[in-house]
């Protein structure tokens, strides 16, 4: 079976795709008050987190490890709006950077997407550590398509 991974295009199809969605949240005015300022690695850092999730090397793990990712969102108190702008955002930027557009794979992305802010947005919100996600490494998606 193909991973998500090979069917995207591997880490340079992801991080034109990372490149394209950043470039929209920092310049939203929904998603502005969660990326106030450029970071210089977050597109890099994106691209790690989406290639080893969809089943493509582990460098996020290796490089920076899942507590960076818990700590990065806690207490951003991400609201209902902003994790839906999120999704949308990103969905655009799939066709603007002409990622794959057959439904199953599609189908996987929005999967992930809702899991993956839906966890954000809990973790952003914890104020106890009792009130985190119990997730603690990098989930890797998979799919059907046979």
């Amino acid at each position: 079976m193909t991973s998500l991974y090979e069917h995207a295009g591997g880490d340079e199809a992801l991080h034109r795709l990372e490149e394209a969605f950043y470039a929209k949240a920092v310049a939203d005015p929904v998603l502005k008050v969660q990326f106030p300022v450029p970071r210089q690695h977050h597109v890099e850092h994106l691209t790690w987190f989406t290639a080893e999730s969809f089943g493509g090397p582990d460098r996020f793990t290796r490089e920076l490890g899942f507590a960076h990712l818990i700590n990065v969102h806690r207490h951003l108190d991400i609201t209902d709006e902003q994790r839906e702008r999120f999704v949308q955002l990103y969905l655009e930027a799939l066709d603007e950077t002409g990622m794959p557009e057959d439904h199953p794979f599609r189908e996987a992305v929005r999967s992930h997407l809702d899991f993956g802010t839906r966890v954000a947005q809990q973790n952003s919100r914890a104020t106890t550590d009792d009130e985190l996600h119990p997730l603690r490494e990098v989930p890797r998606w998979t799919w059907e398509n046979d």
